[in-house]
């Protein structure tokens, strides 16, 4: 497989699902603002979107749009447990955390972003973020991961996106149960070899 990522974007959270599988897999560094890949080539030749993550299976299928992506990968390598069986109820849960942190984390960071998002309106998304992340830090109450007992890929998708909370200046210091949820994800060291191989630490 080929992973197509730009370094810290949302694409960190597939690498570390990558990492953590076991599966043999091939980063490939795909520039979000020059779409310019290693081999001199055009990014929106392999993906007309232009955006990461993306992956390429094993048969030159092409996979878009993160949550699919770590689905997939937790399905090659199920005894990982990186996502609980297809059709049980901890599934489901588990795409409910995929969306969630999808659309109302991971989307509400792209303004921020955007130079073109004058300073009142960024202070109303970072508003709105911290509250999603104050909730956030009260359902890790009493618990490991996010869903329970096993490390899945949403654990490796929210540390993703909470990654953009000190770049732009949302402080989660008073989340203990964020913070420290953090420092474990951190530690593992499928998380520390996909970020390192980013450039990260």
């Amino acid at each position: 497989m080929k992973l197509y990522y730009s370094p810290g974007a949302c694409s960190l959270s597939p690498h570390i699902a990558l990492e953590e599988s076991g599966l043999p897999y091939e980063a490939i560094l795909a520039p979000t603002k020059t779409k310019v890949l290693p081999d001199g080539s055009d990014f929106r030749q392999v993906n007309p979107l232009g955006y990461v993550p993306y992956l390429v299976l094993d048969d030159g299928t092409g996979l878009r749009e993160g949550p699919a992506i770590v689905q997939y990968i937790a399905d090659q390598a199920p005894g990982k447990k990186l996502a609980p069986a297809n059709g049980t109820l901890a599934r489901y849960q588990l795409q409910s955390w995929l969306n969630f942190i999808g659309t109302e984390l991971h989307k509400g960071f792209g303004p921020l972003f955007n130079p073109a998002v004058g300073d009142d309106a960024k202070a109303v998304f970072k508003a709105k973020l911290l509250e999603r992340l104050t909730w956030v830090d009260g359902e890790l109450a009493g618990k490991t991961w996010l869903t329970g007992e096993d490390f899945t890929v949403a654990d490796g998708y929210l540390f993703t996106v909470t990654n953009w909370t000190r770049p732009m200046a949302i402080d989660i210091s008073g989340l203990k149960n964020l913070v420290a949820w953090r420092e474990r994800v951190a530690a593992r060291p499928a998380v520390q070899a996909a970020m390192k191989a980013e450039g990260l630490i």
